[in-house]
């Protein structure tokens, strides 16, 4: 586990405001199932993930806990937890910060997961379990650099535990538990090689960054680049206020997000909208809507919008859209956030006008689709939808 005196700040970043929005919105609910940064070297993919764990709020942690464990979740509890306290039971308290956790390219299952001392157990009946990389980054956030050289069974294993938000160690008929809810930052370039596309699917968002063009952009990174280096502490001072304003937000946006409300016809809109890029499975449906309400929260609204919904498609589709072998992703970006757009009505006809979604179909719409007696999801839609 890392923590660093003075993080580059994140609202310092010039430019990449589509992987923050990403960063961010995970930080607000992790359960949206992390992100995939693809992109050259030397685009702050790094410098935003410690960034961002930087900023947020510390956390109240039962004292003398391995894995961090939230004193007000007792259904969350590890193993050890729930030995020393009942969930009736008040634990002591200490206040940590967010941990911030690299993996190393050459990380064993073992190492992730942790291990369990069979011969321990078996002869003292004591669980005696070594944490793993899961373990320390329970709460905080787990950076994974060139996810893409990692061995795919231990991507699986962190993927898995992301979408439980637990870690269950079983060997030799001995089991230990312990909560894992993190926010998975994986940073990839393409040229080291793709991912399968299995695993790419597990990652909720996907944002491809590229080095800024324009030279005010370029100019403007060098010279914040150069004063952080000259004296970080200075330059973290001249930024804290902004910092200290976002970290607020987010901290804000975690209470709300839970109460943030969404009407069936969004969903219809969501599946409508997958449906059309031909999605596999329904994973990006639910990705879709946990992003959206993150992003409602993140501004401080109750109920999504459209808005909300194009955002969220925009981060949560790029990587799940079929391309051919020697179809480039960046390429798409642009035509996919166009495409959205217009599919959503949110932008201008040639009249001027804002169009209707899509034409895309309200819920009672669709239902009277289903209201022919001969259709075959009818007494589905009647016992399940109404």
């Amino acid at each position: 586990m890392q923590q660093f005196a003075y993080n580059f700040p994140f609202t310092a970043i010039v430019g990449q405001e589509r992987m923050q929005r990403a960063l961010i919105l995970n930080a607000i609910d992790s359960r949206i199932g992390g992100v995939l940064i693809r992109g050259e070297r030397g685009t702050a993919k790094s410098t935003a993930a410690r960034a961002l764990a930087a900023l947020l709020p510390e956390l109240r942690v039962v004292e003398g806990c391995r894995f961090g464990c939230d004193p007000d979740r007792p259904m969350e509890w590890c193993t050890e937890c729930r030995a020393r306290f009942t969930p009736d039971q008040t634990p002591p308290v200490v206040i940590r910060p967010t941990p911030f956790v690299n993996l190393p390219i050459s990380a064993t299952e073992d190492r992730v997961v942790g291990t369990l001392d069979i011969e321990k157990a078996i002869q003292k009946g004591e669980k005696a379990f070594e944490p793993g990389v899961l373990a320390a980054a329970n709460r905080g956030l787990l950076y994974i650099d060139e996810v893409n050289l990692l061995d795919d069974h231990v991507v699986d294993v962190l993927l898995d535990s992301a979408a439980m938000g637990v870690n269950i160690i079983e060997r030799e008929g001995v089991s230990f538990s312990h909560p894992a809810r993190f926010i998975l930052v994986g940073t990839m370039n393409p040229e080291e090689g793709e991912l399968r596309p299995q695993l790419l699917d597990r990652f909720g968002l996907s944002v491809q960054v590229r080095g800024l063009r324009t030279a005010l952009e370029r100019v403007a990174i060098m010279k914040r680049r150069l004063a952080y280096e000259e004296d970080p502490q200075a330059f973290c001072r001249e930024w804290q206020d902004r910092e200290r304003e976002l970290g607020f937000q987010i901290q804000q946006a975690r209470r709300l997000v839970q109460q943030v409300s969404y009407k069936r016809d969004d969903l219809m809109v969501i599946t409508q909208l997958t449906a059309h890029f031909q999605v596999d499975g329904h994973r990006p449906d639910m990705v879709i809507l946990k992003t959206a309400r993150a992003q409602a929260a993140f501004e401080g609204r109750d109920t999504i919008t459209l808005e909300d919904i194009a955002i969220a498609a925009e981060l949560a589709l790029p990587h799940r859209l079929r391309r051919s072998p020697f179809e480039q992703q960046s390429a798409n970006i642009e035509q996919l956030r166009d495409e959205i757009d217009a599919l959503l009505g949110l932008k201008p006809n040639q009249q001027g006008q804002q169009r209707r979604p899509m034409g895309l179909k309200t819920y009672e719409e669709v239902l009277q689709e289903y209201a022919d007696p001969n259709h075959p999801l009818k007494d589905f839609v009647d016992t399940g939808l109404r």
